[in-house]
């Protein structure tokens, strides 16, 4: 993949699903899910035509597909608002160190703030500090006040 000081980010529709699914797929992967090519164009054509998230795809100068991130809509109870929670953030490994990654956290920024929300939100696991550094180098700043709990519900 060439440099990629001329990557472009947009908002991705149905018809990038054959260059997301992939994407979205390695992103699976890295998280320790077992790859499912399958599986992943399911998900994602199922937010597309329900209207369920927000993807951006970044490319190269190219056309060649770079990373993607996922943004879901959402609302804060407290803050009486509309919020965003950016779910996914990918960037292909040899994309990586190039400002793919800080490109798809702007455009989200950027969505989120015309849509009128007053935050986005996101969480990473404890050791990838990697995306921890480009997430505070970004202006993110880590929640230190709330602890996250998950309860696993069994598929009906």
């Amino acid at each position: 993949m060439p440099e990629l000081p001329d990557a472009a980010v947009r908002q991705a529709t149905i018809f990038d699903l054959d260059r997301l699914a992939p994407l979205f797929d390695a992103y699976r992967q890295f998280y320790r899910r077992a790859g499912d090519p399958e599986g992943s164009r399911r998900f994602l054509r199922e937010r597309f035509q329900h209207s369920q998230s927000i993807i951006f795809l970044a490319e190269t100068s190219g056309g060649a597909a770079a990373g993607f991130t996922q943004l879901y809509p959402s609302f804060s109870s407290l803050s009486a608002a509309r919020i965003f929670i950016l779910n996914d953030l990918f960037v292909l490994p040899e994309a990586r160190r190039k400002k793919v990654g800080s490109l798809l956290l702007a455009a989200a920024a950027r969505f989120a703030q015309e849509a009128g929300a007053v935050r986005l939100t996101l969480s990473t696991e404890i050791d990838n500090r990697t995306a921890q550094a480009l997430y505070e180098r970004e202006g993110w700043k880590r929640q230190e006040g709330f602890y996250v709990y998950d309860l696993a519900l069994e598929p009906r």
